[in-house]
């Protein structure tokens, strides 16, 4: 078991099982020493969590834990493209994050503060990132949130 997961073990929080794409796309790609995770959604046993639109029917403490489902959806697909070893993360670079709002709604940053909190708090300062958080008019599935990731590794 890797520190990364044995941290999360001490969160009370597991890696969910991945996802499959619904489209033509691979969920992860190694280029050099990147990995790029494709925008991954609030998938829990294979359903989609947190359908609305923020600002609507999803308050912003729910589209924060969306994004927090979504960067654990980030690393499963993480550890599967690392041959099941997070231990080769060495820092997380940026990520991505695409809110599902209403058009006149405009705290996504705080939105992203979700998955981003979350990374800092389980990875320390390898967790800083760079980051953008847009609204948009509609995510697959309906979901509140969408969060895509570079990391690097070692």
């Amino acid at each position: 078991m890797s520190t990364i997961e044995k941290k999360l073990n001490e969160m009370g929080l597991q890696l969910p099982q991945v996802s499959l794409p619904a489209a033509n796309y691979v969920p992860t790609k190694t280029s050099g020493n990147q990995l790029f995770v494709s925008g991954q959604l609030p998938m829990l046993d294979g359903k989609p969590q947190f359908i609305g639109k923020v600002g609507d029917n999803v308050s912003l403490e729910d589209a924060q834990a969306c994004a927090k489902l979504c960067a654990l959806n980030i690393l499963a697909h993480a550890k599967l493209a690392l041959d099941g070893n997070l231990d080769r993360v060495a820092q997380l670079i940026r990520l991505g994050v695409f809110v599902n709002a209403t058009d006149s709604y405009t705290d996504h940053p705080k939105v992203a503060n979700g998955a981003s909190d979350f990374m800092v708090e389980l990875l320390g300062d390898a967790g800083r990132h760079a980051r953008f958080a847009v609204g948009v008019a509609g995510l697959p599935f309906g979901v509140a949130v969408e969060v895509d990731a570079t990391f690097e590794l070692k």
